[in-house]
């Protein structure tokens, strides 16, 4: 049996912060947490000295690979590079099950096309296969349900996807129709649209107005995406995420048609609507570091106040996760045993993955060690519950991991 001991941990526990204590991983898992001997370090244990024992980090949507990949307008590198030079940045920011959001659309405003995708999608599912990555990899589907080829991208993509028994696929659809959703509130919009694009008042007005027609005749498409979404959903082939959702009617008419998760509502009303339904909401990590939305919507921290977030995702930026969860216990909004929920247990919930997510015994050994230095955090250790065991029962080495890759 490969045993780790990790000592004088102040653990972050689903419930409370133990302040003194001592974990045991058997093998990849948990298998007891408890109080420390004070002053006493069991032979071979790791002495941690007081700093924070977290469970792995769970983010359930990162954009992030997509300018791994294309740093600059210019610059475009092969996405198996891609996967694996993001891969240190995201084991460095404690993450150790990724959900790269992989978007199937055209949108030259952010650079994407549904090949470009295609092809990073296969690059993330070579590399969680190769039994050599440093973090668990999954993917987030995400489409535009306005466009015919992303739907058929969706479908080719999720037939290469292997079905891992009882966790389906994520798939998260969206509608960035200026006037709803994301871009709701038309004042934020245009002055978004002014200063990137460097236009006056009247020619982001005129280029909302294109948006909007340009959208309008491909409404018969959102309904037949939405209604081919509903039916996987149901079905249980997939798990449907709700993106932006800005009403309890509208998060009524999902929920009825599938949706089992509400992303980034947009409104409070919303939020609450999917709280009231048991749907697990989930807001961006940024949100919190910047004091509210980009688009000028609900903020999270508000949210997360009333209780009505279950899970911060990254959105764009995985060392957001643990900087907004610091943020949030420092500031008094939430003890710091809740805070963490949001990136671990609950984004577990969200994700559907029910072996992760806590420092309980029996759960995977995914770990990370956490000092904190002038309110910012620095992730001094890391452990996939892999490299706690394999077959024979030795701890994994490097040597084994590269004996592993065939090498």
């Amino acid at each position: 049996m490969s045993r780790c001991v990790f000592a004088h941990a102040r653990a972050v526990l689903p419930g409370s912060t133990l302040d003194d204590a001592l974990v045991v991983v058997d093998d990849g898992r948990i298998t007891d947490v408890a109080p420390a001997v004070p002053g006493a370090v069991p032979a071979g244990a790791i002495d941690l000295g007081g700093a924070l024992l977290l469970p792995g980090l769970i983010d359930t949507h990162s954009d992030a690979l997509e300018k791994e990949q294309r740093p600059r307008p210019t610059v475009e590198f092969e996405p198996g590079f891609a996967v694996v030079s993001f891969e240190g940045r995201v084991r460095a920011a404690g993450v150790t099950t990724m959900h790269h959001a992989v978007s199937y659309q055209t949108n030259a405003d952010k650079d994407r096309t549904i090949e470009r995708s295609l092809a990073l999608a296969t690059a993330v599912r070579e590399r969680a296969a190769s039994g050599v990555g440093l973090v668990d990899h999954r993917l987030l589907h995400r489409l535009d349900a306005r466009d015919a080829d992303a739907l058929d991208a969706l479908k080719g993509a999720l037939a290469r996807q292997p079905h891992t028994t009882g966790v389906p696929p994520l798939v998260s659809y969206e509608d960035h129709t200026p006037g709803q959703g994301q871009y709701r509130n038309l004042e934020a919009y245009r002055a978004t649209i002014q200063r990137q694009e460097h236009l006056s008042a009247e020619d982001a007005d005129r280029f909302i107005r294109h948006r909007i027609d340009e959208r309008a005749d491909s409404l018969p498409q959102r309904t037949r995406t939405l209604a081919h979404l509903g039916q996987e959903a149901r079905s249980g082939r997939i798990r449907l995420l709700a993106h932006d959702v800005e009403s309890a009617e509208e998060l009524a008419g999902v929920r009825a048609a599938g949706a089992a998760v509400a992303e980034f509502p947009t409104t409070r009303e919303a939020a609450r609507a999917a709280q009231d339904a048991g749907m697990p909401v989930v807001a961006g990590a940024p949100n919190v570091l910047r004091g509210g939305s980009h688009s000028g919507n609900v903020g999270a921290e508000a949210l997360i106040a009333e209780g009505l977030v279950d899970n911060l995702s990254s959105d764009y930026m995985p060392t957001a996760l643990l900087a907004a969860v610091l943020r949030l216990a420092e500031r008094g909004v939430v003890p710091l045993h809740t805070a963490v929920a949001l990136i671990t247990s609950g984004a577990a919930r969200t994700a559907g993955l029910a072996d992760r997510g806590a420092l309980v015994p029996g759960l995977r050994a995914d770990l990370v060690v956490v000092s904190v230095e002038g309110g910012r955090p620095t992730v001094r250790m890391s452990l996939l519950a892999e490299e706690s065991r394999n077959g024979d029962g030795a701890p994994v080495s490097v040597a084994r991991l590269l004996k592993s890759a065939g090498r």
